[in-house]
């Protein structure tokens, strides 16, 4: 069923992933070169790539798991497999950011690296919920 409040947070963690992702930017290199998902280097093209792909293929993982709300456990393992996905952002942008020179005016850390952990957040919350509705199908079941 739509109405259940896994779709709300399927719907968040995709409109994260999806939209937020384009506002925000990961870090500043100069004052002139913000480094967002839109905007690319020539030394770190694959990175900046690989990140879009990433954030693309994880809002459409929770797209997909909003529309599975017959089959619980597929739309579970879709959840886990999309924190697994957003570990992997996660781990990319800190690793980036880490990599940055510290000099206050040269470089700063975006909003943006906090992205995954939100989708994460979500994502947890959604898969909780779900196996909530999963025992209590199963609860009902035994009492055939």
């Amino acid at each position: 069923m739509l109405q259940r409040i896994q779709t709300i947070y399927l719907v968040a963690a995709a409109l994260l992933s999806g939209a937020l992702v384009f506002l925000c930017s990961f870090w500043t290199l100069d004052e002139i070169k913000t480094v967002g998902i839109l905007e690319t280097l020539m030394d770190d093209r694959f990175l900046i790539k690989s990140i879009g792909i990433s954030f693309g293929i994880s809002c459409l993982l929770s797209i997909t798991a909003v529309f599975l709300f017959k089959n619980r456990e597929q739309q579970f393992v879709l959840g886990r497999i999309n924190i697994l996905i957003n570990f992997y952002l996660l781990g990319v942008l800190l690793t980036q950011s880490l990599n940055l020179s510290g000099e206050m005016h040269i470089s700063e850390k975006g909003i943006g690296i906090f992205i995954p952990i939100c989708v994460i957040v979500l994502l947890v919350m959604a898969n909780k919920a779900i196996k909530k509705d999963e025992d209590l199908v199963k609860s009902v079941d035994r009492l055939r």
